[in-house]
């Protein structure tokens, strides 16, 4: 851990937290970015970004690990295939609560992006706006064919070894529960019909034109089914991290974006 980074405890789990401060402070209350990490991420696998996106738009920031990943517990019971829907339900609210966030706009990428739209869809006290980075609205051949990849190189390459530096004991069980999840038959990462019509507050949606685990169907699906504002960018020469892969562009796209909505009235 950091010297910034606490272990926030929710009675059932501990969550490791770090806190941003962006670099220039002007004095004005703005709204809070909460950043939600992808299927195997981790606090540190965010990079730079969320500290880039947080002095772009003078907001504080949070970012996490989820429960069961990087420094977090683990699940204190197998969530299965609903995982991405009790984090939105009942775990990221009690953490907002826990943390006194009033305010805030989520970013969520792949995972972390569909547990965005799911909190979403109650339309929450706390929530301003949401940004996804390779959210799936559903579940595509493409999607489940990278994920047998990514299983067969977990047994026999060092995607483990990989892991492992940032989840410690979480690597097993967290690769289990994405994998198995999104290879279960008939799973989907939400009740897309049921939820994206709930979703009021605005939003945007990025997603890279090669991403490996899903196409541009998910932005349309996205856009066409949510109950308010939506934009959609589809960013060229890009895969399933559009912040990573192309962050010049995502940083100014997403930071456009929130810098109108960040002040809090």
């Amino acid at each position: 851990m950091t010297i910034s980074d606490r272990l926030i405890d929710l009675g059932d789990r501990q969550l490791r937290v770090r806190r941003l401060v962006p670099e220039q402070d002007d004095g004005l209350e703005r709204t809070t970015l909460v950043f939600l990490h992808e299927g195997l991420g981790c606090v540190e696998m965010w990079r730079d970004f969320p500290q880039s996106l947080c002095n772009a738009t003078r907001c504080q920031g949070i970012v996490y690990d989820r429960t069961g990943y990087g420094g977090s517990s683990p699940w204190p019971s197998d969530p299965g295939v609903r995982y991405m829907e009790i984090e939105a339900d009942e775990v990221l609210p009690r953490l907002i609560a826990t943390l006194g966030v009033e305010d805030c706009v989520l970013v969520g990428h792949s995972d972390g992006g569909t547990i965005a739209l799911n909190y979403a869809a109650s339309d929450p006290e706390p929530l301003r706006a949401v940004v996804t980075l390779a959210a799936h609205a559903i579940n595509e051949p493409v999607c489940i064919d990278s994920i047998r990849r990514a299983r067969e190189t977990f047994a026999a390459d060092d995607l483990r070894a990989r892991l492992a530096r940032y989840h410690g004991d979480n690597v097993d069980a967290c690769f289990r529960l994405w994998s198995e999840a999104w290879l279960s038959p008939g799973f989907e990462p939400m009740d897309a019909n049921g939820r994206l019509p709930g979703i009021v507050v605005p939003l945007q949606a990025i997603q890279g034109e090669d991403d490996e685990y899903g196409s541009e169907l998910q932005l349309g699906i996205i856009a066409g089914k949510v109950g308010g504002y939506c934009e959609t960018r589809l960013v060229p020469s890009c895969g399933h991290a559009p912040h990573l892969q192309q962050p010049a562009y995502v940083l100014s796209e997403v930071a456009r974006f929130v810098a109108p909505l960040a002040l809090v009235d």
